[in-house]
C-alpha cells in the first residue's frame, strides 16, 4: 500500500500530461485566506444593525460609525476596506457580490474551517475532511504539487496563524517552509525576528490556537524579505475569531487592519524587483456566515449562508474587470487551478477532479 501511495505521488508529479497550460508574466503567486469574513460586509461594509449591545457589548458606536458608516454603498465598503477596493477591485477582479449576480460559494457542503482551506488548496471537497482536528491531508495542495516541480522547487513557503495550517498543508510530505501558530520563526534570525518570536510567548493568548494575526503577518514579512519565495500562502484568522465571540466591532477593526496587511505585502513585493510586475495576489475566504442579529456569529452546514464566500484577484495577467457581475456561478475549488493558471501551471489537467480555473481571471499574454 506505501508503495502505491509513492507511487501515485510519483504520477502526479512526473506525468509527461501535466504540461503547463499557457506562458504568463507572473512568475510569483500570493495567495492570502482571511478566515470567515462574510461576504455581506466585502460588498457592503458596516452592518450598523449588529452594532448593539449583545454583539460585543458595544454601549457607545459613535466611534466605529464615524470610521466606517457612509451614506453611500461604495465609499461604505471602501472606508472598510481602501486596498481592497481602490486597487484589487479596480485593477483585477473581485467575484462573490450576489446582489449583482455573482455567486461563489464553498463545494464542500461542511463549511467550516479545515474542509474550506483544504478545498481552496486541493481543488475538490473532501468528505474525509471533517473537522477541525489536527489530522495530515491526505490530498495533494496546489502548493505541494508547485513545490514538486523544478522550477518552483524549494522557492514555496506557507505562514498560517492558525495552528492547524501545518497538518493542512501535510508538512510532514510537502517539503517546503511552513511556519504557524505560535512557533518561533527560524529562519532569518536578526533581532527583529527574535523580537517577533518573543512576543508569540509573551503575549496574552486570546486563542489557543493563534495568536495575533499581527504577529504572524511581521514574520511573513521578514521572511519574504530573506528569501524571496516565488509561491507564498498565508492565513489571517482574527475576523473568525471575533466573530464567533459576537464582537462584531472588532470584526471591522481587524477586517480594517488586514486590508491594510495586505496592502502593505503588496507594496513591499512591488518595492522589490524579483516581485515587481510579475506577481498575482489572491485574496479569499474559507467560508462564510450566517445572517441577521445571531446567525451571522456562526457558520456551518446547518447555518444558511454560510456557503457563500467571494474571491478576489489581482495581478498582470488579470484584465481589470473590476467587481463582476451576472457572472458564475463559482466554488471555492476553483482557486487551486486559478493560482496555478497564474503561474502558467495547468493544474486542472493534472489534476482532472480539480475545478477549472475562474473563468476569465487569467489571460495570459499572445
Amino acid at each position: 500500500m506505501k508503495r502505491l501511495r509513492l507511487l501515485a505521488l510519483f504520477l502526479v508529479f512526473t506525468s509527461p500530461a501535466l504540461h503547463a497550460a499557457e506562458p504568463t508574466r507572473s512568475e510569483n503567486a500570493i495567495l492570502v485566506l482571511v478566515d470567515g469574513v462574510r461576504w455581506q460586509e466585502i460588498f457592503g461594509g458596516i452592518d450598523a444593525s449588529l452594532l448593539t449591545k449583545e454583539n460585543g457589548g458595544i454601549e457607545d458606536a459613535t466611534e466605529i460609525r464615524k470610521a466606517y458608516a457612509r451614506d453611500d454603498i461604495d465609499a461604505q465598503r471602501a472606508a472598510l476596506m481602501p486596498f481592497f477596493w481602490r486597487v484589487m477591485a479596480k485593477d483585477g477582479q473581485v467575484f462573490g457580490n450576489q446582489k449583482k449576480g455573482c455567486v461563489v460559494h464553498v463545494a464542500n457542503g461542511k463549511n467550516f474551517s479545515y474542509p474550506g482551506y483544504s478545498e481552496m488548496l486541493v481543488g475538490f471537497p473532501d468528505d474525509r475532511i471533517d473537522s477541525n482536528d489536527k489530522k495530515p491531508n491526505p490530498n495533494v495542495t496546489v502548493l505541494e504539487w508547485l513545490n514538486g516541480k523544478p522550477r518552483w522547487h524549494g522557492k514555496v513557503a506557507a505562514f498560517g496563524a492558525w495552528d492547524v495550517v501545518p497538518y493542512i498543508v501535510n508538512r510532514e510530505r510537502c517539503g517546503f517552509f511552513v511556519n504557524a501558530g505560535f512557533e518561533p520563526l527560524t529562519e532569518p534570525m536578526s533581532p527583529r525576528v527574535d523580537i517577533l518570536n518573543q512576543l508569540k510567548l509573551d503575549l496574552p493568548k486570546q486563542w489557543e490556537g493563534e495568536p495575533a494575526d499581527a504577529i504572524t503577518f511581521y514574520s511573513m514579512l521578514e521572511y519574504v524579505k530573506a528569501h524571496t519565495p516565488r509561491v507564498l500562502y498565508l492565513t489571517f484568522g482574527e475576523t473568525d475569531e471575533f466573530a464567533h465571540s459576537g464582537r462584531y466591532a472588532d470584526v471591522l477593526e481587524s477586517i480594517h487592519r488586514t486590508d491594510r496587511f495586505v496592502e502593505t505585502l503588496w507594496t513591499t513585493v512591488q518595492a522589490m524587483e524579483s516581485y515587481r510586475g510579475k506577481t498575482t495576489l489572491i485574496v479569499a475566504t474559507d467560508h462564510g456566515r450566517g445572517d441577521g442579529p445571531r446567525e451571522w456569529k456562526n457558520h456551518g452546514k446547518d447555518t444558511k449562508g454560510s456557503e457563500n464566500i467571494w474571491i478576489a484577484i489581482l495581478g498582470p495577467d488579470t484584465p481589470a474587470l473590476g467587481e463582476r457581475a451576472n457572472v458564475g456561478p463559482f466554488t471555492q475549488s476553483q482557486i487551486a487551478a486559478t493560482f496555478a493558471a497564474a503561474l502558467g501551471e495547468d493544474y486542472h489537467a493534472a489534476i482532472p477532479k480539480a475545478a477549472p480555473a475562474l473563468d476569465g481571471a487569467i489571460a495570459p499574454p499572445r
